[in-house]
């Protein structure tokens, strides 16, 4: 049977190139071959579709933001570049009807020793705020006071501004005014560790009439005791160091009972302040107060030679 041109025409140029006897050599390749007939090349289809499958899975890859850390890695590098000492301690005495006036807690006679605290702290984030704290420790202002406040399982606050005969700080001449405290950069770092030391703010329990004399300066502080995070003071307080050393001592001055009010008395307490009555604030002060007469016996500043990145506690 002979065959059509329309058929001759459209045969593959190797049929041709037969069928023609070598009378027409045509230099056709594969791919010119496709183009010029505009038949799908299959070879191209293949690589297409192996490509836009290596492209879809790197698509499909988490990338490295979404694989990140979120916590502790997008806070900035805490750098210990001082360190201060506490030593804490009980005294039985301090809270017995017949002690004289003018009781000195520093010189209580049946102290019973608690241990030493370390605290780090970062001065390189925080300058004015380290600065300060160190002062009032060189100072020993914050000698023979107490620890007014322990929430258990959060944390227990120390260094009350007011007045010496109540146990209370005195913070020494010469402080710097710490603009910190209303810098937003100031608040970056998280309480998300046992062993924080924080400057209060939220949780300050300085009297309003101290608060607006003109010589004022922020001294109290807190430490987180464990075992969790504490996030509710987290952008309230600021976060300035960290528990180096006697972690133990910590731990045990959270297990000290405190007072803690009725159901009824809080009741009461919620709706006198609804009224606007103040003394239901001042109430509230001797909330979470320790039964044990918990002060610091001895503080002061420690030698540091080279500043060091601050250790992973628990």
């Amino acid at each position: 049977m002979a065959s059509s041109p329309a058929l001759a025409s459209a045969a593959p140029p190797i049929l041709r190139h037969q069928r023609g006897g070598g009378r027409r050599r045509l230099l056709l390749t594969t791919q010119a071959y496709f183009m010029r007939y505009r038949i799908p090349n299959p070879l191209l289809h293949r690589r297409s579709f192996i490509l836009s499958s290596a492209s879809s899975l790197l698509l499909a890859q988490p990338s490295a933001a979404d694989t990140a850390p979120p916590s502790d890695s997008l806070q900035p590098p805490s750098i210990v570049t001082d360190r201060v000492f506490f030593d804490f301690g009980l005294c039985p005495s301090y809270l017995r009807s017949d002690r004289p006036l003018g009781f000195d807690l520093a010189a209580c006679p049946d102290t019973e020793p608690l241990g030493r605290v370390v605290f780090g702290l970062y001065g390189k984030i925080l300058p004015q705020t380290v600065a300060n704290f160190k002062s009032v420790c060189a100072s020993a202002a914050y000698r023979g006071t107490l620890v007014h406040k322990i929430l258990q399982g959060q944390f227990f606050v120390a260094g009350r501004q007011g007045r010496k005969e109540k146990r209370e700080v005195r913070p020494p001449p010469g402080l710097v005014r710490n603009m910190e405290t209303v810098d937003p950069k100031a608040f970056q770092m998280k309480h998300s560790r046992p062993g924080t030391l924080s400057l209060c703010l939220s949780e300050n329990d300085d009297d309003e009439s101290v608060k607006l004399k003109p010589d004022y300066h922020n001294v109290e502080f807190l430490v987180t005791t464990g075992p969790g995070p504490c996030p509710q003071l987290d952008n309230e307080n600021i976060v300035f160091g960290t528990v180096l050393e006697g972690m133990d001592v910590i731990t045990g001055i959270a297990t000290i009972p405190t007072y803690k009010p009725a159901e009824r008395i809080r009741q009461f307490n919620a709706f006198a302040q609804f009224l606007g009555d103040e003394r239901a604030q001042i109430a509230r002060m001797m909330w979470n107060r320790p039964l044990e007469a918990i002060y610091i016996s001895d503080c002061g500043e420690l030698n540091v030679t080279t500043p060091s990145l601050s250790p992973s506690l628990p």
